[in-house]
């Protein structure tokens, strides 16, 4: 039964000349003033979203990014101010990158954002996928075996500090303490301090290739799995679902269809479907142009990814269309009843399901997307929580 509805924003700035037939991403570029326009945002969706009665509002860790498309560099900081201009919603890490940081750090700066958030801040992580940002912070992603390995040691050694009151460890890439001399003895455990103040910590984890390694990595330490919404494509994946649960089956954990899973769909509201689907196309393309090439959209082409960088090459190549991800389930657009009755027949078929995200594609502007989510809260919400309590009162 579907209890919580999140959304997310990966932090982008209001872009001009959306589409195929747009600007390239690799030709944008924002002045500072713009780029940092973009944390402002963030505290438009949160107050809007707090208001408005939603869960848990998720952010992306990213860098470097001059083209205005993804501008949070520190999730944990923007967790901290922002649960101190709400009331009651959560602020979702979606994700914090691992292998760009050192586990104990990231490990710390968690335990104090819980603690002084009220348990408002939701852990999350990730491997990454921008070259340019791991690899400028001296880790390896284009070495995707080397990646891996970094990402699960360092959540090992942030999950040893989290649980274990002293610890130590000794891998490939990290350890912890260095056995040196310290106040008249040699070194051999720390602690972290703080450490998070609810055990276990709630962790989330996306769901990309959904091979066995990684979900028996996430069983392992009970890390929910999240398909779909923000940068990836929308809609639940069977084959990830069932790969989920067989993972914590093996652990020997029986998970209801859906259960420790959130389901990721990107949305407009319109008077008919056709008409959410004109009003948000140029969004959907745009969202397409950033994340295509980056291998986070299934089965697209090196012809397609040249036409996306090209707008000239676009009238002769077959691309993805809103039409499409409407079809297939991932873009909700239409009425309002619309997108309950399609709602309600994932929920019969995830009984175990008690989450989703329903989120604007990057380019929509923040006008738009403050009147969406209104209207979301107000005209889908109802219909699977009864009344919908607004976090302030009105």
């Amino acid at each position: 039964m579907l209890k919580y509805f999140d959304s997310s924003y990966v932090g982008t700035v209001d872009m001009e000349d959306c589409g195929y037939l747009g600007k390239p991403i690799n030709d944008r570029w924002y002045t500072n003033e713009q780029l940092a326009g973009a944390l402002y945002k963030a505290e438009e969706y949160a107050r809007t979203m707090d208001r408005c009665g939603y869960d848990t509002f998720w952010m992306a860790e990213h860098h470097f990014q001059p083209e205005g498309t993804e501008c949070i560099p520190n999730l944990l900081m923007m967790a901290m101010h922002l649960c101190g201009i709400t009331k009651n919603i959560r602020i979702g890490c979606g994700f914090n990158v691992v292998p760009m940081w050192h586990p104990l750090r990231l490990a710390e700066d968690y335990a104090t954002a819980e603690i002084l958030t009220r348990g408002r801040t939701v852990f999350g992580v990730a491997r990454g996928y921008h070259t340019r940002e791991v690899e400028t912070f001296g880790s390896p992603l284009s070495d995707q075996d080397a990646n891996r390995e970094m990402f699960e040691e360092g959540t090992d050694l942030v999950f040893k500090a989290f649980n274990e009151e002293k610890f130590s460890h000794k891998g490939k890439y990290y350890t912890c303490p260095p056995e040196v001399p310290y106040r008249g003895y040699t070194l051999k455990e720390i602690t972290l301090v703080p450490r998070p103040l609810k055990l276990p910590v709630e962790c989330w984890q996306p769901i990309q290739s959904g091979s066995d390694r990684a979900f028996d990595f996430m069983a392992k330490h009970g890390i929910c799995g999240v398909i779909g919404g923000g940068s990836a494509e929308g809609g639940a994946v069977q084959r990830h679902i069932d790969g989920f649960r067989a993972a914590y089956k093996r652990r020997g954990i029986d998970l209801v269809l859906g259960e420790r899973m959130s389901i990721g769909f990107q949305f407009h509201i319109a008077s008919s479907r056709e008409q959410a689907m004109k009003e948000a196309a140029i969004y959907y393309e745009e969202n397409m142009k950033m994340f295509g090439e980056l291998r986070l959209v299934r089965a697209i082409t090196e012809q397609q990814m040249a036409a996306m960088r090209n707008p000239a090459l676009v009238p002769s190549t077959k691309l993805p269309r809103i039409e499409d991800a409407v079809k297939a389930g991932g873009f909700l657009a239409g009425t309002p009843d619309e997108i309950i009755e399609h709602l309600k027949g994932v929920e019969k078929a995830l009984p175990g399901l008690e989450r989703i995200s329903c989120s604007l594609p990057l380019g929509t502007p923040l006008k738009v997307a403050l009147e969406q989510l209104e209207r979301f809260s107000k005209e889908v919400m109802p219909a699977f929580r009864g009344k919908v309590k607004a976090a302030a009162a009105e």
